[in-house]
């Protein structure tokens, strides 16, 4: 899924914000008052916010890895 396919409402959601609508969405579809049509819906969009999440974990890592890689070339230049 590329990060062009998911919604802006999406996008703007934080990390937590992202776990916590996944929570309720299973909380939902583990009902017994879900037809198959939301179902799918459910679950479609349950996939893009765990890949928006994945997203900002891989944005995350790239960040600390600048800020360490930044801190280390720093360090061994004052040896």
């Amino acid at each position: 899924m590329k990060s062009k396919n998911i919604p802006v409402d999406i996008k703007s959601k934080s990390i937590k914000e992202a776990q916590n609508e996944i929570k309720e969405i299973i909380e939902n579809l583990e009902g017994t008052e879900t037809n198959l049509v939301e179902s799918i819906d459910k679950y479609n969009r349950m996939m893009q916010l765990n890949y928006h999440i994945q997203e900002q974990f891989k944005k995350k890592l790239k960040e600390i890895k600048v800020h360490n890689f930044g801190n280390n070339k720093q360090s061994s230049t004052k040896d």
